[in-house]
This record gives structure tokens, sequence and C-alpha cells, in this order.
């Protein structure tokens, strides 16, 4: 069946739906609260897959000091001796490391031969987001 068109002179009034304001603020509010509750777990996804990625970091250099120490018969006395030779090591295989990587907030790793929490061996940490060594967000490797 074929509906006429309406056409100015017609009696009929064609309406248009809109959205009414108080519509239109009410998906806006909605928005905001998924947003509010989205948003930080988020943040708190991407900081967790920082500390990840550390932990990678820092397994992957306890692996070329313990080849350090397999070649040489002792840990280095610093990071930088993976990537340069020290007059020291007289069976040195490296590099080791083609460059000391920065943790994934920026800093450096920090190490320590003989460690403070390893008093056998040595320290390796990230010292975090605060950029502050001793606090509770280093992550290192040996357990709290």
């Amino acid at each position: 069946m074929h509906l006429p068109l309406p056409t100015p002179h017609s009696s009929r009034r064609v309406f248009r739906r809109a959205f009414t304001l108080v519509e239109m603020l009410l998906v806006v509010t909605i928005i905001g609260i998924l947003a509010a509750l989205v948003i930080p777990k988020i943040v708190g996804r991407s900081e967790q897959a920082r500390v990840t990625a550390a932990q990678a970091d820092l397994a992957s250099i306890k692996t070329t000091l313990d080849a350090f120490e397999v070649d040489n018969g002792y840990y280095p006395k610093s990071i930088q001796d993976l990537v340069l030779a020290p007059n020291t090591a007289k069976n040195w295989h490296g590099p080791y490391l083609e460059k000391i990587p920065q943790d994934p907030w920026g800093n450096n790793y920090v190490y320590y031969f003989p460690g403070k929490h390893n008093s056998g061996s040595y320290d390796l940490l990230s010292i975090g987001p605060d950029s502050k060594e001793g606090t509770d967000d280093d992550v290192g490797n040996w357990s709290k």
C-alpha cells in the first residue's frame, strides 16, 4: 500500500522526533559513570604492565650477570662490566648486553655487588615509578 506524502497544505503535520535535553543529560551522565569505573582499571593495568616489563628486564639482566660469573668466576663490580670488558676479567666473552636498558619509567637499573638484600650475591632493582630507592614500589631480585 502506498501512503501519500504530506504536502504543505495537508491537514496532517509531520513531527520529527529529537532528543530532549533531559535525555542528552542522562546519556552524558551514564557515560561519565562508566568512564569513572573503567578508567582507573585501565590505568592500573598499564602500571601492572610496567611492573611486569621491569621483572622481565631484571630476569634478562640476571641471565647476563650469571653468564659473566660463569665466564670469569665472579660477578661484575658494575653493571657496565656487561657492556665493556673490565681490566680484571681474564675470560670475558662479551659484550653480554649491547647497552644497559632503562626501566619502564625511564630510570637506570640499580646493581649492587655484594647485595644489601642478597648478601651472598647481588641486588638488581628498578626504583619504580617514584624514582626513589628503598620505597615499596621498587622491583628487585629479592623477595619482600
